[in-house]
Formats: structure tokens, sequence, C-alpha cells
């Protein structure tokens, strides 16, 4: 009994001495554009104690003794600053930051376990020093990550990542905003990704993340994530204009529709638009054209929420030469950039609502309420097969839907804090529901006349989930992330060809647990193992007459890894990883799209290496092996088509203060097999580019060169079994679409406004 009672006056002592304890709290701002600013790393030195700023840029210490503190801000691309603060007992004390832009140092860049499980981070300094003539090539800058375009630029382009030939997008998940990229059960396939609606100058910042590790990332998250952030405010005014080779022009504005007042009062709104043209460099005239508007509006409609509203609207049209066989190139029966069916191309547009809240509760809870609204039209000619099905009028096909797409997001979290340990928990709901008409696959002949009808229906697929996330802080080197997810899945399809008429529905839901580590040896090593389950979902079309089998095929992955500065101006980023799918996506050519396959397993290493070179000067190499194989399959008949082994990027970057800047970069991709057998090799290869800037306070003025070598190479290959008009006997072999030779376009960009 008198050992509860000293426990007991001992327990009401401690409460005692930190009821008197003090505060620091504070909020961060960019100094130009006076929005907060998320993700500002927050340290009290010598203390071990840091955090983050939350969505409106707050943070807070609590439970201090009195004395004087010194509380370090940093964030990369802005200027670091210390202030010093005396905290009294039962007060807390106010703190205000601005923080101006600075040029990237590598020095200032601390490995932290208080950033151990955020993503990796793309920044819109990367993106102006590259040449970049839509936004889907940001996605280059994953390290890793490779993309072909094999329709001219207006169909989605081709994604290949750790070992997976992604197609359009079956195993990454693409968000711009939170609001979905990829479409479930699209008349081209399954999780047709096109960003063509993000107009690249509005861009941000780009976070990823690489495997199934994230409980807020749920379809198509196997290999990994990609989210784009488009900017909430512009600096300034400005119009740009773009020429090039290939009557290429481009011209892009951007008007700021409030100005310092907007500013002033923490608000913001703009609406920028952009239109391109090219005939590109194939034989026969593309008529590329796509138009683009977007605006936004972000404010705080109260001091502790904020609101963003944007709207957008693209449409794009095209015509294209499609794939070529070897065989018809090597005979001289067409140039390298010639065309076997020259009536190919197609149509695409997408309108976007989407509207976020985020509230801090005087709890210190952030809510997050995302609604989105997508409209979409897709209409695609393709010939993959030219003569084999039809040798009098060709095996042209025509892919075509409407889409409708409804969806919301929802979080709510609080950080708690007791002593050096920290945690964070989170719970999240989503929701998302693609509703199709006409969904439609059609045999046609010069994209005017329909032959036959293949396949026509509507889809009506319903994904809802709910999550759970815990991310505890044990210490200033332990950090555990554990988190579980649910989703559930209806899939109607309406079968129109169907005699009579059918409509049939198929439900399945899926776990997905994740358990990551992270251990933070010192400012300048952290070790990590990732480990989780993620999915992709099968197409409505395939599910539903299977009576619903295998509706979401998981997929298990692990990454053991480090974060590493040997030296103080480089970084280094390495990891090993595997990665087992229940059921593979494989492409077939004849019909344009992908079916489901066996089991797959990967592996393989991923190395980044940053390094500053000089104050100006940075370098930087990304390297990627995969070693994919089918499961089940005897050796030697195992080989993942398409599949990259090994690939690399890299390359010099200068960031000069008297406003010069750009970069000269290359990228390689390995020989890689192309069919099951390694019969057939889809060929290697190596292509540079170049980037130079010359920038003053009113106007930027640019030099984008893409194959600076003016290197011949095959962007896109498919091992293909087709027929040419004559022939006696169908040929299987590569089919490819020519990469870009020496193209060269100048740029002038003019800023008003202060």
């Amino acid at each position: 009994m008198k050992g509860y009672f000293t426990l007991l006056l001992l327990l009401v002592l401690s409460l005692e001495a930190r009821a008197h304890l003090g505060s620091i709290s504070g909020t961060v701002y960019d100094q130009v554009k006076k929005l907060p600013l998320k993700g500002v790393t927050v340290q009290l030195s010598g203390l071990g104690r840091a955090t983050v700023t939350n969505e409106l840029g707050q943070y807070r210490f609590d439970g201090l003794v009195n004395a004087h503190y010194k509380v370090e801000l940093s964030h990369i691309g802005f200027r670091a600053q210390v202030l010093d603060v005396s905290v009294q007992e039962d007060r807390t004390a106010f703190l205000k930051t601005f923080l101006s832009n600075a040029d990237i140092e590598l020095s200032e860049v601390v490995v932290s376990s208080q950033r151990a499980h955020d993503q990796q981070l793309i920044t819109s300094l990367d993106i102006k020093q590259r040449p970049i003539t839509n936004s889907q090539e940001i996605l280059r800058m994953v390290p890793g990550l490779f993309i072909g375009q094999h329709a001219g630029g207006g169909k989605a382009e081709q994604i290949f990542l750790r070992g997976f030939d992604l197609d359009h997008g079956t195993d990454i998940r693409l968000t711009v905003d939170g609001m979905p990229v990829n479409m479930v059960s699209h008349a081209h396939g399954q999780g047709y990704a096109d960003l063509h609606f993000v107009i690249p100058e509005l861009v941000q910042g780009v976070d990823f993340k690489k495997g199934p590790y994230h409980t807020d990332k749920g379809n198509f998250t196997t290999a990994g994530w990609v989210d784009f952030r488009t900017i909430d405010a512009l600096d300034r005014s400005f119009v740009k204009l773009e020429a090039g080779r290939y009557d290429t022009f481009r011209t892009v504005a951007g008007i700021d529709l409030l100005g310092q007042k907007g500013k002033d009062r923490n608000q913001s709104a703009y609406v920028a638009s952009e239109y391109s043209f090219t005939n590109s460099y194939f034989d026969n005239p593309q008529h590329f054209n796509r138009w683009n508007i977007f605006a936004k509006y972000h404010g705080h409609i109260s001091p502790n929420t904020n609101l963003t509203l944007t709207g957008s609207s693209f449409r794009s049209r095209w015509n294209h030469s499609g794939q070529i066989p070897d065989r018809a190139y090597e005979a001289g029966q067409i140039g390298f950039f010639g065309s076997i069916d020259p009536s190919e191309g197609g149509e695409t547009s997408r309108s976007n609502l989407n509207a976020q809240l985020v509230t801090v509760t005087p709890g210190n809870f952030v809510v997050k309420n995302q609604l989105f609204y997508s409209n979409y039209n897709f209409e695609l000619y393709s010939n993959f097969t030219f003569f084999l099905e039809d040798s009098l009028n060709g095996d042209q096909i025509r892919q075509k839907e409407r889409r409708n797409l409804y969806g919301y997001n929802g979080s709510i979290s609080r950080q708690y804090d007791a002593g050096k340990t920290r945690w964070t928990t989170t719970l999240g709901a989503q929701y998302c529901q693609d509703i199709t008409s006409d969904s439609e696959l059609s045999h046609t002949k010069d994209r005017s006349v329909t032959l036959g009808r293949l396949q026509l229906g509507d889809i009506n697929e319903l994904n809802a989930a709910i999550y759970a996330d815990e991310l505890v802080q044990v210490s200033d080197r332990f950090t555990v992330n554990a988190g579980l997810r649910l989703d559930y899945f209806r899939s109607q399809y309406k079968d129109k060809l169907g005699q009579p008429v059918t409509t049939r529905h198929a439900t399945d839901a899926i776990l997905s647990p994740k358990l990551n580590f992270y251990y933070t040896f010192s400012p300048r090593l952290q070790l990590y193992l990732n480990s989780g389950k993620g999915f992709h979902s099968n197409d409505t079309r395939v599910v539903v007459p299977q009576g619903g089998k295998q509706i979401l095929p998981g997929a298990y992955g692990s990454d053991l890894g480090m974060i590493f500065k040997p030296f103080p101006k480089m970084l280094i980023n390495a990891a090993a990883w595997y990665l087992w799918l229940a059921q593979e996506f494989v492409y077939v050519g004849d019909a344009g799209v992908i079916e489901p396959s066996g089991k797959s397993k990967r592996q393989g290493i991923d190395l980044s290496v940053r390094y500053q070179l000089t104050r100006s000067l940075y370098a930087d190499v990304d390297i990627s092996s995969a070693k994919p194989r089918a499961i089940g399959e005897r050796e030697g008949m195992n080989y993942l088509p398409l599949a990259p082994l090994f690939c690399s990027t890299g390359g010099l970057s200068l960031q000069m203060p008297n406003g010069l800047s750009g970069s000269l970069r290359y990228r390689y991709m390995a020989n890689r097999p192309a069919n099951e057998d390694n019969s057939i090799i889809a060929k290697g290869y190596f292509v540079s580019d170049l980037q130079v800037n010359y920038g003053r306070k009113n106007y930027n003025i640019g030099l984008s060169v893409q194959n600076l070598l003016n290197t011949k190479w095959k962007e896109t290959q498919f091992a293909t079994e087709s027929r040419l008009k004559n022939e006696a006997e169908p040929v299987n072999e590569i089919h490819f679409t020519p990469g870009t030779p020496f193209f060269a376009r100048l740029s002038l960009t003019l800023f008003f406004g202060k």
C-alpha cells in the first residue's frame, strides 16, 4: 500500500511539473507566394526533437522547460533559417517565419528519422532543367522509370519500371493532386493513364515511391506510385512561346487573377492555357493538336482551414504512323519513319473538377476531404497485324469509350508526443466509381468504315476502401510504420452484343497489410526495410464472364535499402528488392489490349547517386537492374516479354547565379527479351538530351535538344505476328515505333507583374 501511495505521489508531481512547462508553436510561409509551406523540417537544436509542418504550414513543440532554444527550419529549394526563442512556463511562444527560395545545397540535406517514411521528391527546379515537351515526360525523372510513345504523342506513353512492362499503367498508380489518372477497364487496356491534361509549367513537384508500401495507395500500386502536385499560386503572370523542327510550335500562358492583394489575404487564383501543334518527324504528317485549360483557387477560408478548387479541360487529336515491322524497313519497302497503315490516329478529351478541404482542429487533428469528377472521351484507330485476319480490308481496329469518373478521398490524422516518442495515427476512406458508355472494340477500315463490332458494352466499376496507418518514431533514430487497407470492388458489365442483352456483375475484397522499419544511425546513414502487399484489379470484361475469379490478384513486395551521405555533398540511395505477383498482365498485339496470365516474380537492385561538384554544378546517376521471370514455366520459356533488365539515366545540371542554367542528360536501356523464350530481342538504346536556359527578372530564353547525337533508335518494340499485303504466310518479329531524331526547340518566356 505504501508503494502504491508513493507511485501515485510521483505521478501527481510529474503531472504538476508538466503542467508548468511551455510550448513553441509556429507557421512557415513561402516568402514569394505568401502561402503556408507543408513538409518543412523543424528541429530543436541539440535536443533530438524534430517535426515537419502540416498542410497549413504549422508545427508545435510541447513540454519544454523554461529556457532559450534554437529552432532550425529547412526545406529543399529554400534558404534554411535558425531562430532564437525563449520559452516561459505555462506559455506558448508563437513564431511566424517566411522562407525564401535558394539553390539546392546537398550539404544541407540531412538524413533524418523524422522524414523516414516520406516519399522522394522531384522539384520544379529539376523539371525546368530537363528538355520536356509534355507532362508525361516528367515521369522519366523518377529513377529507373522509362517511357515510350508509340502513337506520336497523342496516346498515353508506355511505362517501364522495376522489371515491368507496365503498358500504360497496369502496375503503377498515377495521380494529380490526389485525383486518379489510371482508368480501370479502359478501352485500350487496364490501368490506362494519360497525363497529357497536365500543363508541365504548372507542376510544382512530383512525389513518388517504389513498391506497395504506403497504406493510402490502392489499386495498381505494385511497382510503385507517382503523384503530381500542381502549383497553388503563380509567382507572376507569364506567356511562353516555343518553336522547333517538324512544324512544331507551342504556346502557354498563365494569368494571376488576384495579384498581391490576394497574397496578402493568403489567397491565390490563376488560369492557364496551352496549345500545341506538330507534324512530327514521321513521313506522314501527324497534324497533332492539343488544347489545355487549367484554373485553380487556393485560400484560407478560416485561420485553420484551407480550400483548393481546381478545374481543367483537355483535348487532343492526331494521326500516327503506328508500329512498323523490321522486315518492311529492312527490305526498303518503307523508310525508318514510314508507315504500313497511314490512316491510324485518334482523339481524346478529359475535363476535371477537384475540390480539397484541409482543416486543423483545436485538438490538432488534421482532417482532409477531397471530391473529384472527370468526364472522359477516347477514340483510337490502330493496326497491329496489318492483313493477318482480313487480307482484303486489313486489320485496323477502333477502341472507343465515354466515361464518367466520381470519387472521394478523406482522412483524419493526429500526431502525439510522449518525450522522444512520437506517433501519428491516420484513418482514411476512399471511393471511386467509373461508369463507361459504349466501350467498344470494332474492326474498321480507313477510320471511316465499320466492318464489324467485336465488343460493345457498358461498364460500372466501384472501388471503396478504408485504411488505418500508424507511424511511430520510437526514438530519434528508430521509426516504425504499420498499416492495413481493405478494398472492396463491384464490377458490372452490360454486354450489348449479347442476344439477349445481358447485365452481369462480380464482387470481391482484398486486405493489404504494410510494415516498414527505419533506423537512422547518424545524419549520414539510414537503413530501412519496407514490406507490404498491393494489388492490381482486373478488367471487368475479363472477370465478369469468369464469374468473378481473380478480380484482385495480390502482389507481395519488400525493399532492403539505405540512404547514405559518405561526404557532405554526396547522397546515395540503394535498395535490393523483391516482388511476387499472383497474376501477370501480358500485351496482346492483335487486339491492342492486355490480358491476365500466370504468376510472376521479380528481384533487383536500384542505385541512385547525387553529387554536387561545385556550388553550381550537380551530377547524378541512376542504375536499375532486374530479373523478371514467370512462375510455373520451364527454364528458358519463362521470360517476361519487354520487361527491362538493366537501365540507367544520369547527367550534369548547372545552376549559375547569373541566370544561366541547364542540363546534359543520357538514358540507356539494355537489350531485353521480346517473347517468352528470348528468341526475339528488343534492342537497347542510348540517347542524350540537352537543355540550356538563360533567365532574367522579366524573361527566360531556352534551348531544348532531344537526341543530341541524332541516334537512330527504336522507342517502343513488340514481338507481333503480322502479315503484309501479298505475303503468303504471317511473320512473328519485332514491330517498332522509331524514336525521336535530333529535335531542337527554342522558347521565350515573358513574365509580368512584380
